[in-house]
C-alpha cells in the first residue's frame, strides 16, 4: 500500500540521518549521552530516547500557515550532545519560509512533497537558487542567508531538514531587522529609503519584549 503524504517523512528521516553524524555543530561529549540534571540515570529507560512531537503530524490536514515543527535539545532533550536535530516544514500554496540563519549548523533539507524555491546567498553575495521537486535534497551551508517559497498557486508542500546541531538556532533577517527597534533613521540610510518607508514595513514586525 503506497505511503500518504504526512508518512513520506519517516522514509525521508532515515535517509538524511547518516551524514549529519560527522558534521556537527556542537562539541563532542565525553560520555555516551547527556542526562539532564535532576535524573537518576538508573532510572533511563528507552522513552527518554524516544520524541513523539511528530505524531500529530501523520494525520493532519494540509497546512493552512507556513508551520515549523521542531525536534531539537528544546523539545527533545535526548538530542544534547549528539550534533543532530530535524524540523518538519509545512507551506501552504504560495507561502514562503522568509529569509533567515542558522548560526550553529549546515541544513539539509528534503522534499517530501510539492515544489519549493529555494536559495542561499553567499559570502561575496553571490545568489545561489534551486527549484526542487518531491524527492529533492537541498544543502544551505551553515550560517548563510537562505530561504524557501512554496510556488504553487493550489497545492502545499511538506520538507524535512536536518540540522547538523542539537540547537542550530534560527535568526529571521526581516525579524531581526525590523523588530528589535533598531533606530528608524539607521535603517533608513541602510536600506537607501525614507523613516515614513521604514515605518510602514516595521507595522509588519512589531518589537519584541
Amino acid at each position: 500500500m503506497a505511503l500518504t503524504v504526512k508518512q513520506q517523512f519517516f522514509l525521508a528521516i532515515l535517509l538524511i540521518a547518516f551524514p549529519f553524524s560527522a558534521i556537527s555543530g556542537d562539541p563532542d561529549i565525553l560520555s555516551d549521552f547527556v542526562v539532564p540534571l535532576g535524573t537518576n540515570i538508573t532510572l533511563l529507560d528507552g522513552t527518554f530516547f524516544t520524541y513523539t512531537g511528530m505524531r500529530p503530524l501523520i494525520n493532519s490536514p494540509p497546512p493552512t500557515n507556513f508551520t515549523v515543527t521542531k525536534a531539537s535539545m528544546a523539545e527533545f532533550p535526548a538530542l544534547n550532545g549528539q550534533s543532530v536535530s530535524y524540523a518538519v516544514l509545512e507551506y501552504p500554496a504560495g507561502s514562503v519560509n522568509p529569509p533567515h540563519t542558522h548560526p550553529r549548523a549546515t541544513e539539509l533539507l528534503f522534499l517530501t512533497y510539492g515544489i519549493l524555491e529555494v536559495g542561499f546567498v553567499d559570502t561575496t553575495n553571490k545568489l545561489f537558487t534551486q527549484r526542487l521537486q518531491a524527492g529533492d535534497m537541498f544543502v544551505f551551508p551553515k550560517g548563510l542567508v537562505h530561504y524557501q517559497f512554496n510556488s504553487a498557486e493550489n497545492d502545499f508542500a511538506v520538507a524535512i531538514s536536518a540540522f547538523g546541531s542539537a540547537a542550530a538556532g534560527t535568526v529571521s533577517v526581516p525579524s531581526t531587522v525590523f523588530g528589535t527597534n533598531i533606530d528608524d533613521d539607521i535603517l533608513a540610510k541602510s536600506f537607501k529609503t525614507d523613516v515614513q518607508t521604514i515605518q510602514k514595513i516595521k507595522t509588519g514586525f512589531p518589537p519584541k519584549a
